[in-house]
């Protein structure tokens, strides 16, 4: 039997299209999307969607009931920029939203639990390249706070309740479907827009300014692998380091600019290069590659490819009006 699947924050960047593969590859009737005001997009409603927030723990409860669910992808969460302008905020919607999720699914006898964790788990006295699984977690946000106290909530719902809670530390991640949620590497999402739109981009990150990053295809990938693999192969349940490639503000409008003809860049940096400087710039995942066989498909120049083919489809009835 295919798992019957709620997904909070189907909405966000990762939902948007993580709904659509999931339902793809389950059926549509087996994944619920919930949403927390919006309806989301138009791909959302080709399958049952709930509207609820996720610190309501009975609002959740009742969409586990209704729809007999038995898996739960926890994705609603505000990102490090938009955190460190409402912290309080920030804090009750990644913390107190995880922990009525779990509280949840222990009660309500929900067989698995995804959780995105991040690369914002990571502070400056981590490792800055090929950052280890274990390296120390002193974070400087309040988004890489709440993500590193979720990492132990989930690896204690584990041990404690046997809950089978699974985690992936995302990269910066690269989406041609859904728009910026306010996160820190947000700049390699609008550096294509801006691209094809103006010829021109703003970028409020150094040229030199390197971050792990990974093209959604590769995301989606990952995180439905981690939830099918047996639970004896998962030997993490607080976070795997992720990674597919790492490239600097400069290498990625050098790339860009093999395609777009003109295309011109200049950096002002902001609030947010503080955010970047604490983060890794690359980070090693041996232990996902070890323990479930992840394995990346997109680089730099694969991805800039697709994500230009992607948008430029997108992008261009506007541009003809």
């Amino acid at each position: 039997m295919p798992p019957k699947i709620l997904v909070t924050g189907a909405a966000g960047q990762i939902g948007a299209e993580l709904v659509p593969a999931l339902r793809l590859r389950y059926g549509n009737a087996q994944v619920v999307a919930a949403v927390h005001k919006a309806p989301g997009a138009e791909a959302l409603r080709a399958g049952p969607t709930v509207t609820l927030d996720v610190v309501d723990e009975e609002a959740i409860s009742k969409a586990v009931r209704d729809h007999g669910v038995d898996t739960i992808y926890h994705l609603a969460a505000l990102l490090s920029a938009v955190g460190e302008d409402k912290p309080d905020l920030a804090w009750e919607v990644n913390m107190k939203g995880l922990k009525s999720v779990l509280d949840v699914a222990r009660r309500s006898g929900v067989k698995r639990v995804f959780w995105p964790s991040s690369i914002a788990v990571f502070g400056p006295n981590a490792p800055r390249t090929m950052t280890p699984q274990n390296a120390s977690l002193i974070p400087t946000t309040i988004y890489g706070v709440s993500k590193v106290s979720g990492e132990l909530l989930c690896n204690y719902y584990f041990l404690k309740y046997g809950l089978d809670v699974r985690s992936l530390r995302y990269p910066g991640l690269i989406s041609s479907e859904a728009p910026p949620g306010g996160g820190t590497t947000d700049y390699a999402v609008e550096i294509f827009y801006a691209a094809l739109e103006k010829g021109a981009y703003t970028c409020f990150l150094r040229k030199e300014t390197a971050l792990p990053m990974m093209y959604m295809p590769d995301a989606l990938d990952a995180t439905i692998s981690i939830m099918e693999t047996d639970v004896a192969r998962v030997k993490l349940h607080g976070g795997y380091n992720l990674s597919a490639m790492s490239f600097s503000a400069e290498e990625l409008a050098a790339e860009i600019g093999k395609h777009v003809k003109g295309f011109s860049v200049s950096y002002a940096p902001d609030r947010r290069q503080k955010i970047a400087d604490s983060w890794p710039m690359s980070v090693d995942d041996s232990e996902a590659r070890k323990d479930w066989g992840w394995s990346p498909k997109y680089g730099l120049p694969r991805m800039t490819e697709d994500m230009l083919s992607r948008l430029g489809r997108r992008l261009k009835p506007q541009k003809d009006v």
